[in-house]
C-alpha cells in the first residue's frame, strides 16, 4: 500500500512539474512579446519559476528547468517576486507629484 501511495505522489509531482514548466514557458513568451513587464505578470512568472525550482529536486528523472536553480538564485527570485507583488523597490509605482498649497484665495 505504501508503494501505491508513493507511486501516486510521484505521478502527481511529475504532472504538476510539467504543467508548471509549460505555464512558465507561456508567461516568458508573453513577457518577451511585450514592451516592458507589468509587475503582476513579472511576479507571476517568478512565482511559477520558483515553484518549478522547488519541485524539480523531487523528480530525479525530470530534466532541469531551463533557468538557474541554485539556492542563491532562489533567494534572489523570492525577493524579486515579493517586490513585484507588493509594488516596492524597482517595481514601485511612481507617487503623484506633490503640490504646495499656499493662499487659497484667488488673485484679484
Amino acid at each position: 500500500m505504501d508503494d501505491d501511495i508513493e507511486a501516486t505522489r510521484a505521478h502527481q509531482r511529475a504532472t504538476v512539474y510539467d504543467e508548471l514548466v509549460d505555464i512558465a514557458t507561456r508567461l516568458q513568451l508573453i513577457v518577451r512579446l511585450k514592451n516592458g513587464v507589468d509587475p503582476h505578470v513579472g511576479s507571476a512568472l517568478h512565482a511559477v519559476r520558483f515553484a518549478v525550482t522547488m519541485l524539480w529536486p523531487a523528480l530525479p528523472e525530470s530534466s532541469p528547468p531551463g533557468y538557474r536553480h541554485d539556492s542563491e538564485y532562489l533567494l534572489a527570485l523570492a525577493a524579486q517576486w515579493r517586490e513585484a507583488a507588493l509594488e516596492i523597490g524597482e517595481f514601485a509605482v511612481e507617487p503623484p507629484a506633490l503640490r504646495l498649497v499656499g493662499d487659497t484665495t484667488p488673485p484679484a
